[in-house]
């Protein structure tokens, strides 16, 4: 079984742990059946607050 010589540094940890904290881009874009607004899937359209059929959240005109 292989065993390290040294130990990992610091430096060399966060290089390699770089890669991992970078976004996915979003995947899938949906209509929003009340509006036609694109919304992701499974969230709450932030155009008109509404989830699942019903209105979950109220959005004021001036935002």
């Amino acid at each position: 079984m292989a065993v390290p010589k040294r130990r990992t540094s610091r430096s060399r940890k966060g290089h390699r742990r770089g890669s991992d904290a970078h976004r996915r881009p979003m995947r899938a874009a949906v209509r929003c059946p009340q509006c036609g607004a694109i919304r992701q899937p499974h969230r709450v359209c932030p155009s008109c607050g509404s989830y699942g059929g019903r209105t979950v959240l109220t959005i004021s005109p001036d935002e």
